[in-house]
C-alpha cells in the first residue's frame, strides 16, 4: 500500500478500474476516504490474483458483483483475500459491512480480517463453502464487536450462498442451482450456474472460450486422423489469463498456445508474419545487463561479478579496476579470483552513453591476455563522446589482446599505452574497426597506441 497525494490516487484508481469485469492480476484498493464514489469497481466480477483491502474509510466493500478470486498470487503467500486496518484513526469512519453478496469461490488461497474497528460480523460468514482448499488459511481477529446490527445484510449474503455445498446434493461437487442431483453446475463451473450447461456458469473453473468454458483453450495444432499428423489448427485460440483470445494483447508474446509477458528461460522474442513469438534460441539466448556503475560500484568485482553470469549485451560500461581484482580491504570486497572472469566469455556487445565502454586498468597477474572477450564483436556507443570506447592501460602481465571477434568500433577512440609486454597489437587493422558509419575524422584521429613492447622485440607471427 503506497502513500501517495490521495486525489491523484483516486483519479488513477478510476482510470484502471472503470467498466472492468476482469481483473487480471491483483486488486488493491487503499488510502479511500470515506467521501469518495467508488461505483466504477462495481462491474468488476473476477479478480485473478489477489484482493487487498487496506487503509480505506468506507462502511462497505465496493465490490457487489465479484463472485471469483483466482489466488493465482497470494498476499502474503497465504491469502486471496486480505482485509485490513479500515477504519479512520480516531473517527468514526470505517469498514462496518463486507458486501460480498455475490462471492461464492476463492480458487487458491485462503482469507485474513482483522483489525477492522467497526466490522462486526465477519466470523459468522462460512468462509470454508467459500474457499475450495480445506487447507487454507482463514484469519478472522481484532474486528468490532459482534452484534446483530448488521443481520440483514449477514442473512443476505447466506441467501447468495444458497447454492454451494452446504445444500447441494453430493454428486454435484459443490456447486449447483438446485437441491436436486440433476440440478448439478457443469464441472467447469466455478462461483455457481445458473443451469447444467458450459454456457450456464457465473464464472469458469479453467478457461472461458467466447462464452463456454471448457478445460483447455483450442490449440494450435491438431491431430488428423486420417494422415496421421498434427496440422495447423484454423480455429486455434491463446490463453490469456482466463480467457481464449483469438490475438494476444498488445505488449503480450505468443509462447506455445499462451500470451507471456516476456519469453521464458531458453527462448528468445522473434516476429513472424507480425505475431511476435517465443522462439527457443540457437545456442545461448540474448540477454541483456547493466554494466558497471551505480548499484554495481564503479568496478567489476568479487562481489558483483555473478550478476554477468550468461550476459551477451552489456548496457554500459566494464571498469576493472585494482580494487576491484585485488580486492579492497576498506570496503571488504575480497579480491576477484580470476576464472570467474571466463563469465565474460558470452558477451557479444557493449553499448550505451558511457565516456568509456571497455576500460581495463589492473588485470590478475596470472592472465597474459584479454580472452576471456574473445566472442566480444561489437563495441558501440549511443553519443559522441571524447572518451574511449576500448582503454587498456599499465597491465603488466599483458602479452596479446586476444580479442579475436572485435569487428566494430562504432564510437570513441582506442587507447592502448604502457602494457611493457603487449605485442601484436599492431596486427589489428584498426581503421577498418571503427564502422564506416562513423565520421570519417574519427576512424583514424582517436587511435592511440604507444609505450608498450617494442614491435622488435615481439616475435614475427602472433595473435590478437
Amino acid at each position: 500500500i503506497v502513500t501517495r497525494n490521495l486525489d491523484e490516487h483516486y483519479k488513477m484508481m478510476q482510470q484502471i478500474y472503470n467498466g472492468c469485469e476482469i481483473v487480471m492480476g491483483n486488486l488493491e484498493i487503499s488510502q479511500m476516504e470515506h467521501s469518495r464514489n467508488l461505483s466504477f469497481l462495481q462491474s468488476i466480477r473476477e479478480v485473478t490474483g489477489y484482493i487487498l483491502i487496506g487503509l480505506n474509510q468506507f462502511t462497505r466493500l465496493p465490490l457487489p458483483n465479484l463472485r471469483v478470486i483466482r489466488g493465482t498470487t497470494l498476499y502474503k503467500g497465504h491469502y486471496a483475500l486480505a482485509v485490513v486496518l479500515n477504519y479512520q484513526r480516531d473517527g468514526q469512519y470505517g469498514l462496518r459491512e463486507l458486501g460480498l453478496t455475490h462471492l461464492t469461490e476463492i480458487l487458491e488461497g485462503g482469507v485474513s480480517i482483522f483489525e477492522n474497528k467497526f466490522l462486526s460480523y465477519a466470523p459468522q460468514v462460512n468462509w470454508q463453502d467459500i474457499v475450495r482448499d480445506p487447507a487454507a488459511k482463514v484469519v478472522i481477529s481484532d474486528n468490532g464487536p459482534q452484534s446483530d446490527q448488521h443481520g440483514l445484510e449477514f442473512v443476505t449474503l447466506l441467501l447468495s450462498l444458497s447454492v454451494t455445498k452446504t445444500v447441494c446434493a453430493p454428486q454435484c461437487n459443490g456447486r449447483c442451482f438446485g437441491r436436486s442431483p440433476s440440478e448439478c453446475c457443469h464441472i467447469e463451473c466455478a462461483g455457481g450456474c445458473n443451469g447444467p450447461l458450459d454456457t450456464d456458469c457465473f464464472a469458469c473453473k479453467n478457461f472461458n472460450n467466447s462464452g463456454s468454458c471448457v478445460p483447455q483453450c483450442p490449440q494450435t495444432l491438431i491431430y488428423n486422423m486420417h494422415t496421421f499428423k498434427l496440422e495447423l489448427n484454423p480455429n486455434a485460440k491463446y490463453q490469456y489469463g482466463s480467457i481464449c483470445v483469438a490475438q494476444c494483447p498488445t505488449n503480450f508474446v505468443v509462447d506455445g498456445s499462451s500470451c507471456v509477458s516476456s519469453c521464458p528461460s531458453g527462448k528468445k522474442e522473434v516476429e513472424e508474419s507480425g505475431m511476435k513469438k517465443c522462439k527457443p534460441c540457437e545456442g545461448l539466448c540474448p540477454k541483456d545487463c547493466s554494466g558497471t556503475g551505480g548499484k554495481k560500484g564503479q568496478t567489476v568485482d568479487a562481489n558483483n561479478i555473478d550478476s554477468f553470469i550468461n550476459c551477451t549485451t552489456i548496457q554500459g560500461s566494464l571498469h576493472f579496476l585494482v580494487t576491484g581484482i585485488k580486492g579492497d580491504s576498506y570496503k571488504k570486497v575480497p579480491a576477484l579470483d580470476p576464472e570467474k572472469l571466463k563469465i565474460f566469455r558470452t558477451v557479444r556487445e557493449i553499448t550505451g552513453t558511457s565516456v568509456y565502454f571497455l576500460s581495463i586498468q589492473s588485470w590478475p597477474e596470472s592472465m597474459s591476455d584479454l580472452s576471456v572477450f574473445s566472442n566480444l564483436q561489437t563495441i558501440q556507443g549511443r553519443k559522441l563522446y571524447r572518451g574511449y570506447s576500448l582503454l587498456v592501460m599499465r597491465i603488466p602481465s599483458l602479452t596479446s589482446l586476444g580479442l579475436r571477434s572485435l569487428r566494430i568500433i562504432n564510437e570513441g577512440s582506442v587507447y592502448i599505452s604502457e602494457n611493457k609486454k603487449l605485442c601484436y597489437h599492431d596486427t589489428i587493422n584498426w581503421t577498418r574497426i571503427f564502422n564506416s558509419r562513423s565520421r570519417p575524422q574519427r576512424r583514424q584521429k582517436h587511435i592511440e597506441i604507444k609505450n608498450n613492447r617494442p614491435q622488435g622485440q615481439c616475435g614475427e607471427t602472433g595473435s590478437r
